[in-house]
């Protein structure tokens, strides 16, 4: 069967497939899409030959080599670069998206290069996001953190962040910035698949014993205390600064001041104008939900997308102690519904 070919019509068969993590969706054949994917080729295949690249640096370190990842993870479009940046200020490394740089050179059968990462008694904390989706199934269907696990990233030496954005804002997102890049119908499609594959990554964490804190956008209403109390969970509470979360650069600049945020080399289809919003600071930014449709919100309850996104919340207040009144405040009736 080819995915790539379904209609409309099946997306809640799609959605299914993905909350049961049924094992056809690694063996489906992925058809080549425009300028991101020239080779058909299965999901299967496509994780093994990432896997495989980043094993040729990992294999050879000692584990006491590895630094601790802080791993952030999510759907596309959730605040992870803005946490990256926020990283980044703490005068931490932080990487973006670097295994998903290796899985779009290998959609296109480019050579892969590995993820070589610093000596622990270089950095011995290091941050990385990495976002599911937009463009192709492939990057709407893989997890991330297997491809670390299975490389022979120390379980132990890593923590994931569970990242995850109210529905209805997130998509409005993507079909706001990624319109040039793909027609509606597919980002639609893909952020279903997206939403729901970002369960499954926190699943496999719990699986292979790899801790997680369940990070969800909203809660940068608060960006201070929120942030101080996600540090705190991740056992930072000593790389916390005030000055991270509120003092980035003068607004219109255009990078952050000593931000250790390193970027990928891509190919130039993925460097799409005005992606991210130019700030000062870490902190909530609202994202106006016009642009969806009655239609596709159905869709996103019908799917299950509000379901996954009830359980975040539900997992965010568990994981950072938030009471019942802040965690109304930041996530009204959502909250309501997911206690």
């Amino acid at each position: 069967m080819n995915i790539d070919a379904i209609s409309a019509d099946s997306l809640e068969r799609m959605a299914d497939l993905v909350r049961q993590q049924h094992s056809s969706l690694d063996t489906m054949l992925l058809s080549p899409v425009g300028e991101f994917q020239s080779r058909a080729v299965t999901l299967a295949t496509l994780m093994r030959e990432v896997t495989d690249c980043l094993a040729e640096d990992f294999l050879h370190r000692p584990a006491q080599d590895f630094p601790m990842l802080y791993f952030a993870c999510g759907k596309a479009r959730v605040g992870s670069t803005a946490l990256s940046n926020l990283f980044g200020m703490t005068g931490m490394p932080s990487y973006y998206q670097p295994l998903k740089a290796i899985l779009r050179d290998a959609l296109v059968g480019r050579p892969l290069t590995p993820w070589v990462i610093p000596s622990a008694s270089d950095e011995p904390h290091i941050f990385s996001k990495e976002t599911i989706g937009p463009y192709v199934l492939a990057e709407s269907l893989f997890n991330p953190l297997q491809l670390l696990v299975e490389a022979g990233y120390p379980r132990h030496r890593l923590h994931l962040i569970m990242l995850d954005r109210e529905p209805a804002s997130s998509l409005a997102s993507w079909l706001e910035k990624l319109i040039s890049r793909a027609p509606e119908d597919t980002l639609l499609r893909h952020y279903v698949v997206a939403a729901l594959s970002a369960a499954r990554v926190a699943g496999y964490a719990q699986q292979q014993g790899v801790p997680v804190t369940h990070y969800v956008y909203e809660v940068s209403k608060e960006a201070l205390s929120s942030v101080r109390v996600l540090f705190d969970r991740l056992g930072l509470s000593s790389s916390f600064t005030e000055n991270a979360v509120t003092s980035w650069r003068e607004p219109g600049s255009v990078q952050a001041n000593n931000a250790r945020v390193i970027f990928p080399s891509e190919a130039t289809i993925y460097k799409v104008p005005n992606l991210h919003t130019s700030d000062s600071a870490y902190r909530y930014q609202r994202r106006a939900t016009g642009s969806v449709s009655e239609a596709q919100l159905e869709i996103l309850e019908r799917c299950g997308v509000n379901d996954a996104y009830r359980a975040s919340v539900a997992a965010c207040v568990r994981d950072l102690g938030l009471n019942a009144a802040i965690s109304a405040h930041l996530f009204g009736d959502w909250f309501a519904e997911a206690a």
